[in-house]
């Protein structure tokens, strides 16, 4: 993929997809960055004021999406690439977080990557051209105490980016997964929601968790700017793959869910096979 393609990365101001734009920027793409205000347009235009543009979107505001995604074919150029990055995190025990932020959760991370995603598409299909990156984590493949409504929406995002492309593979349009480990961004930091604590039972097993993360925090793995390049990488790629893990933590936890996922189905395998007809 040549470096004069448009890439529309959602959520610039601040984590992968500000460290994303700066980059594919640098390699001479075109950006459009969404942001959620009018300062935050204005300090990634000036990124560099030839190819990066600004548009304010909260991908919630499920009613605005189409407008300004049309405004965008219109006005500044064919969309190449799509980057769903928008999105957050919460942590808080399942009994103890209210179900108003499971909503917000999965509004943010699964309902609004797909409603921008639906806007997009139509230009992409009709086109035969197109690369759509979905940010999910490696929570869409791992859990641990304490993330579930985050996890809840990376493994539906996963799985929605799975089926989506076998359904624009005839379109020449591809889908990528990406699913991030621990980076050096500020998803752990300001960027985390959290559910503030209230039932006792649950200290012993997540204080120390919430705790971990919370001094790890800033002192990741991962280097978010490897990972942009990994993902322009991926974006460059003539056949780029359905799912990119990144950092080597992601790839250890992963390959070992599914191993003992394999060993799981393999013990339980006479039971399974003892409901058919």
């Amino acid at each position: 993929m040549s470096n004069n393609k448009l890439l529309l990365i959602t959520g610039v101001s601040s984590g992968f997809g500000r460290v994303l734009a700066h980059e594919a920027i640098a390699s001479g793409y075109h950006v459009v960055g969404t942001v959620r205000s009018e300062r935050a347009r204005q300090a990634f235009e000036e990124l560099d004021p030839a190819k990066a543009v600004g548009r304010l979107l909260d991908v919630t505001d499920f009613d605005a999406i189409d407008g300004v995604v049309a405004e965008i074919e219109a006005n500044i150029g064919a969309i190449d690439v799509l980057v769903n990055n928008a999105g957050y995190g919460h942590e808080g025990i399942i009994e103890e977080s209210p179900l108003a932020e499971m909503r917000r959760q999965f509004d943010v991370n699964v309902f609004g990557a797909v409603a921008v995603t639906k806007a997009v598409l139509p230009y992409m299909r009709t086109r035969r051209s197109g690369h759509i990156l979905n940010i999910t984590s490696m929570g869409g493949f791992i859990t641990m105490p304490g993330i579930a409504y985050y996890c809840g929406s990376k493994f539906a995002l996963e799985g929605i980016s799975e089926v989506l492309g076998k359904e624009v593979k005839p379109f020449n349009v591809y889908v990528t997964a990406v699913a991030p480990g621990s980076f050096r961004t500020d998803w752990a930091g300001r960027s985390m929601a959290r559910t503030p604590r209230s039932i006792s039972d649950y200290d012993a097993q997540f204080d120390p968790i919430r705790n971990a993360r919370e001094e790890k925090s800033g002192q990741q793995l991962g280097d978010p700017q490897k990972a942009a390049r990994a993902m322009l990488a991926a974006i460059a790629s003539d056949t780029p793959p359905e799912h990119l893990l990144l950092g080597s933590d992601a790839l250890e936890l992963v390959r070992r869910k599914l191993s003992a996922l394999t060993d799981e189905i393999s013990e339980w395998e006479a039971l399974t096979r003892s409901t058919d007809g």
